[in-house]
């Protein structure tokens, strides 16, 4: 049987060498139709949402952002290392913390390496910020 828009409400194509109509293979909310770049996202949202658990208070006025590369000064070389992360702060006490994904994605072989990093990098602005040490800000990583 085939439908027209009257019926449906949307527009079909024709199945012109009866292959069937074309469409996507899954659906968009599965994880398999996720980018890199939303799989990163997700990487830093749940490394917050740990340590959020944890320092809620001093994490209130701290934004947290993911940007592709860093914007390297002239001057500075590869030799000088690329950064993962960098810590912003204000006089007004707000703080930002943005995370590069292209110099993580590069440095880790697998998802779970990828996580890892990410993880330490958050963990390693967070204690810049409040002054501590790494293993203090959380004990169990």
């Amino acid at each position: 049987m085939h439908l027209n828009q009257s019926q449906t409400g949307r527009v079909r194509r024709r199945d012109r060498r009866g292959r069937g109509i074309r469409g996507p293979l899954t659906p968009p909310e599965l994880p398999v139709t996720r980018s890199r770049a939303q799989v990163f996202d997700d990487l830093v949202l749940d490394a917050v949402e740990r340590l959020e658990r944890l320092w809620a208070r001093e994490l209130a006025n701290v934004e947290f952002l993911v940007e592709d590369v860093p914007k390297v000064p002239r001057g500075v070389t590869a030799e000088d290392g690329i950064p993962f992360s960098r810590l912003e702060t204000a006089r007004s006490g707000r703080a930002r913390i943005i995370v590069y994904r292209r110099p993580v994605e590069i440095r880790t072989k697998d998802p779970e390496e990828m996580a890892l990093l990410v993880y330490d990098t958050v963990v390693e602005e967070v204690a810049n910020l409040l002054g501590l040490e790494p293993e203090t800000v959380d004990p169990e990583a």
